[in-house]
């Protein structure tokens, strides 16, 4: 076998890491008298593998590795929650009393000297060493040759792993091959526990201190609340074989069942018809219709009276069409299947629990917990019992996180690969500002997290007074501040947060949540909708924008990068049959009112532009021709690319306006992929370069006569806000639920308090001091409490 087939095949490695063990086995295969210690270290990578939790992971490896490296011990020190500190959490060799009781300062001993070099320290004789500890615990008398290597992952040490011997000697190159390569594996192991809790639980079962799980942030607010799992139901794949000659009363279970499904999904339609646009609705229809189906109830009979059991004959006739499904090669359809066999488990759900039995969700605030999460999901819990939505799978633009803004519960997703029934049976608190979750948080850290709710509702109230106020500082200087929108149900929250206008409607949304692209005449129903609720007041319609994380569900983009791929612009223009009739509905839907403005997304280059202004056009004359009293509106360009940025001059003679969509300008800037947890914390508008992009794009933008919005995340951090209006932004575009925060900072600063911030950011170095200059700056105005680490 190739060896690093080896290597991915019995470990759970990332792939750097994966190549750097095969690089490191290689070198050992290629010596002859090696060979065996190839063996070796698959078995040890099997058994560690296999292990059923943490602690019997950890004494597998010191244990394997003690025989294999024929050594005298062999230890595994983790670091802590708060990296000060080792912690000897396994050994073979050394006093087994001192696990658990050892702890070593982060940068103590020959221990800490590996974890600070961070790569591996042969030492022939550790005690005349001038960094070795003696630790009397730990019965180390009489070994002196050393070999420390770091556990990694992702740039973080999470232990060390060490082997000693009583002669005094250095281990040979061999030798140190080996350990780094099972350090490798153990270090993707222990990742994994980190991330699942596992390891907090083992360095401090006496701590009360609860962690925080790290994901992405998906709808603001904070919620409380006991999970609920929402598909953990009768699963298919689990219904034994049976057989029956109760023909009648499996027929009747059946339609029983079927008639129960129905209900729900009708009583789910109802509850939540007040909170989603028709369109989302139309899924509970798709459901029904599905589930109605004749040839699925017609197979399920005949198996029935075949004389097989009610469940075993529903099973069939599902997995039958799920598997045709996914057979074909379209992820339209592999969707569906995947709806039929959640519906397929609803029914099979009733047949197996009885009519009486189905269970539902705990009287109380909860909060669905799921690896991906439908809609159906969210229609399971009465409104007023979901508090939040934990999601392990999606990113801050999945249809769930938009549908979770919209409905105004906090939210978190991509929290990664955790074992989903960790959560089961908690409580959990969820941060949707910072992306965070805490599963049966400590006293401690529920309270701080019930007084933020107070706070929050209070400063809600509080708030709700600037609502007729203007966005002006107080030496009287006004910036236009505005909402952002995707839904019609957002029309609603944007009036009352007392924006100006819609700075940014998301047009794809309404493209997202349906079975195929829209008509022109159901986008004119739409875009009208949102045009008069806000007329005289602008809306900035941002035309079709799909591609990187936001797909179609009925049209297929497959790409190896697709951030760097087939989106925004470049996807419209390349079908001018979408994009001329999505500018003819806007266009229509403008009519009379006269309080349109369309903008371009993801523009990267002045022809880009030049064929959309062209493409509008066409449309503006085909209307003409057809009799509607048609108007130009104002065209702005969306700069959120580094192109982009550095043509802003060009860009802008050819534009009405500029609008700066910050969240990709950071992630193309940084290059950091924003819905990865893996880099969140790379993921900083705040940092210099994006700061002086951003400023660039201003002063460029003013330079050729036309104002500059800024769109962005950035622009609902009440901080980061003041600084944009120093640096000159003409307007700014927030969530419904950030305009009053936002407002209240504008308000609490004058216009040159504003530019002198501005001009002190421009002059630092890191996003850190950045964000600190802005938090004091805050706090001096009294505006501490609203303040809100970007994550």
């Amino acid at each position: 076998m190739h060896y690093l087939h080896i290597v991915l095949r019995y470990s759970a490695l990332s792939p750097p890491i994966a190549m750097m063990a095969y690089f490191v086995i290689q070198k050992i295969s290629n010596r002859k008298e090696s060979r065996f210690m190839l063996e070796i270290l698959r078995r040890i990578v099997q058994d560690v593998g296999a292990a059923p939790d943490l602690s019997s992971a950890l004494a597998i490896t010191v244990n394997r590795i003690r025989a294999a490296m024929k050594v005298a011990a062999c230890t595994v020190y983790l670091a802590d929650e708060d990296n000060r500190s080792h912690v000897l959490m396994a050994t073979a060799g050394l006093n087994p009393q001192a696990v658990g009781r050892v702890r070593l300062g982060h940068h103590q001993g020959l221990v800490g000297l590996v974890a600070e070099r961070q790569e591996p320290l042969n030492v022939a004789d550790a005690p005349r060493h001038p960094r070795f500890h003696p630790v009397c615990e730990v019965c180390e008398e009489g070994y002196h040759a050393f070999l420390g290597v770091p556990l990694i992952q992702y740039r973080r040490v999470l232990g060390v792993l060490v082997v000693q011997d009583s002669a005094v000697r250095q281990f040979d190159s061999e030798e140190v091959d080996f350990l780094v390569t099972i350090a490798a594996q153990l270090a993707s192991i222990l990742n994994h526990a980190i991330l699942s809790g596992a390891t907090q639980e083992l360095l401090n079962p006496l701590n009360t201190h609860t962690r925080a799980l790290q994901g992405v942030a998906g709808a603001p607010g904070v919620a409380m609340g006991a999970v609920t799992i929402p598909h953990l139901l009768a699963d298919l794949d689990d219904v034994p074989d049976r057989l029956s000659q109760e023909v009648a009363s499996e027929e009747a279970a059946f339609h029983a069942a079927i008639a129960a499904v129905e209900q729900e999904l009708r009583e789910a339609s109802d509850r939540l018809a007040p909170l989603l646009p028709p369109t989302e609705q139309a899924l509970f229809t798709v459901y029904r219709m599905m589930l109605s189906s004749d040839s699925l109830i017609e197979d399920t009979l005949g198996g029935i009276r075949a004389g097989r059991w009610a469940p075993t004959a529903w099973r069939d006739a599902v997995l039958a069409r799920v598997r045709l499904l996914e057979q074909a090669e379209d992820s339209y359809l592999s969707t569906r299947a995947e709806d039929i066999r959640d519906l397929g488990r609803r029914v099979l759900q009733h047949l197996r629990a009885g009519p009486d039995q189905h269970p539902h969700p705990a009287a109380g605030r909860c909060v669905l917990v799921a690896e991906d999460m439908s809609v159906a999901h969210l229609a399971a819990v009465p409104p007023e019992q979901l508090a939040g939505i934990v999601c392990l799978r999606g990113s801050a633009l999945s249809h769930v996180a938009l549908l979770a803004r919209a409905m105004g519960i906090p939210a978190v997703m991509g929290l990664g690969d955790r074992p989903l029934g960790r959560f089961e049976g908690s409580d959990i608190i969820v941060d949707g500002y910072h992306g965070r979750v805490y599963v049966n948080p400590d006293p401690a850290t529920r309270a701080e997290y019930r007084q933020l709710m107070d706070t929050e509702a209070a400063l809600t109230v509080g708030l709700g007074k600037l609502r007729d106020l203007p966005a002006e500082t107080q030496d009287g200087y006004h910036i236009p501040l505005y909402a952002k929108a995707g839904l019609l149900t957002d029309i609603a929250a944007a009036r009352d947060s007392g924006a100006e206008g819609i700075g940014l409607y998301r047009t794809e949304f309404a493209y997202m949540v349906r079975e195929s692209f829209p008509s022109e005449d159901e986008q004119y129903q739409i875009y009208r909708r949102m045009l008069a609720a806000f007329a005289p007041q602008p809306v900035v319609m941002r035309t079709l924008d799909i591609g990187g994380d936001k797909t179609l569900p009925y049209f297929t983009i497959e790409e190896n990068n697709p951030f760097l791929g087939w989106r925004g612009m470049r996807f419209t223009l390349d079908h001018p049959e979408i994009f001329v009739t999505q500018l003819r509905a806007m266009l229509r839907a403008n009519v009379e009112l006269d309080n349109l403005r369309i903008l371009f997304p993801m523009i990267t280059t002045v022809e880009e532009l030049d064929e959309a202004l062209r493409l509008l056009a066409r449309a503006d004359q085909e209307l003409r021709e057809e009799g509607w009293p048609v108007t130009r509106p104002p065209v702005g360009v969306m700069i959120e690319v580094p192109s982009a940025a550095w043509q802003t001059g060009q860009l802008a003679r050819r534009a009405d306006f500029l609008s700066v969509g910050t969240n990709d300008l950071t992630q193309y800037t940084l290059a950091v992929d924003r819905d990865n947890a893996r880099v969140a914390g790379l993921y900083d508008n705040l940092h210099p370069a994006v700061l002086k992009t951003v400023a660039y794009i201003i002063e460029n933008g003013h330079r050729s006569g036309r104002p500059v919005n800024l769109c962005g995340e950035m622009a609902a951090d009440p901080g980061a806000a003041v600084l944009l209006l120093g640096m000159g932004v003409d307007s700014l575009s927030a969530s419904a639920t950030s305009v009053p925060r936002v407002k209240w900072a504008i308000r609490s600063f004058s216009h040159a308090e504003a530019r002198e911030l501005a001009r002190q950011a421009l002059e630092l170095e890191t996003a850190r001091a950045v964000r600190q200059l802005l938090n004091d700056a805050l706090r001096r105005a009294g505006l501490g409490e609203i303040v809100h680490e970007s994550a």
